[in-house]
């Protein structure tokens, strides 16, 4: 294999045409540069300068390696400007995937401050339930995947994940709902109703399921949507009950009642999972701190004013 430094060395020789030259450009001794020339012909196998009384001349080998080495330091040069450029954050790129709630409330403050500190870095995001961002993220199709405990986060071995915020309920109820007129209510109180929630085989149906059998009784689903406006739109018409997060009530229906849950309050841990801090990249933990900034304003700005 050519050694990157002697064919640094034969380029310089061919542009200053002698060794004294090229030893003065590269601060090398006059020594240096004949001993690199040399274990560069037996790394190649043939010679590559002709050394005369006149001076030297580049044999015809010598001259095609020289062609081929301003293609070869020009692409070092090339990689190692941009290197230098994703270290300081002047390029490379982030891939985020986000679960939709998360994706449609504090993510995209994060990225429109990423992109106002760093503007020439790529960003990308799409939208991925946690269980398809994970995998997605261990094979390096991704940067940085948002999702959620319990349930939603998946396998997060080998990776690291950055607590972002904490998603509790709250009990959504239609207006003219007896318990309406509560402050707060209490999950045993839900007992005999139809309850409106997601899959129950998705991540948050599960922990709709896990926070009633936690004080004891299993919901009595008789309505199911992913679409958290759907839901909402079933309990404004007055057919069940349904606990949704607080991500999803960021835009919510004026004709249902939203209050706050009594006792221990079911909530989704919100995380930012990506590789090790060794293997990420500048620009991956720019994008970190941005999105624990991005969520810590969230948190404090949120009125919470249709749950109090």
């Amino acid at each position: 294999m050519i050694d990157v430094k002697r064919l640094k060395v034969l380029h310089e020789v061919a542009r200053q045409g002698s060794f004294s030259a090229a030893a003065e450009a590269l601060s090398y001794t006059q020594s240096a540069i004949s001993q690199q020339i040399a274990a560069l012909e037996r790394e190649t196998g043939t010679k590559l300068v002709d050394r005369g009384a006149r001076g030297i001349r580049m044999t015809d080998a010598g001259e095609a390696l020289v062609r081929h080495a301003d293609a070869i330091l020009t692409r070092i040069c090339d990689a190692e400007a941009e290197l230098e450029a994703i270290a300081g954050l002047r390029g490379g790129r982030v891939r985020l995937a986000s679960f939709a709630t998360a994706g449609s409330t504090f993510v995209p403050h994060a990225i429109a401050t990423f992109h106002e500190r760093h503007p020439a870095v790529e960003i990308s995001l799409k939208e991925d339930d946690p269980e398809d961002s994970v995998p997605a993220l261990k094979a390096g199709q991704l940067d940085v995947a948002i999702v959620f405990e319990p349930h939603g986060a998946g396998d997060l071995t080998d990776l690291e994940a950055v607590h972002l915020l904490e998603d509790p309920m709250s009990v959504v109820l239609p207006q003219d709902h007896p318990l309406a007129a509560k402050s707060k209510i209490r999950l045993q109180e839900l007992e005999a109703e139809a309850w409106v929630q997601p899959t129950m085989s998705c991540p948050c149906g599960m922990v709709v399921a896990d926070a009633c059998r936690a004080v004891g009784f299993e919901p009595r689903v008789a309505f199911e949507s992913d679409d958290y406006l759907t839901v909402q739109g079933l309990v404004a018409a007055g057919v069940g009950v349904a606990l949704i997060p607080s991500l999803a009530l960021a835009t919510y229906r004026p004709d249902v009642a939203i209050r706050p849950i009594a006792g221990s309050n079911p909530k989704r841990d919100v995380l930012a999972a990506t590789l090790p801090s060794g293997r990420r990249s500048p620009a991956t933990q720019a994008m970190l701190d941005v999105l624990v900034e991005a969520a810590e304003r969230y948190s404090q700005g949120e009125t919470r004013l249709a749950v109090a």
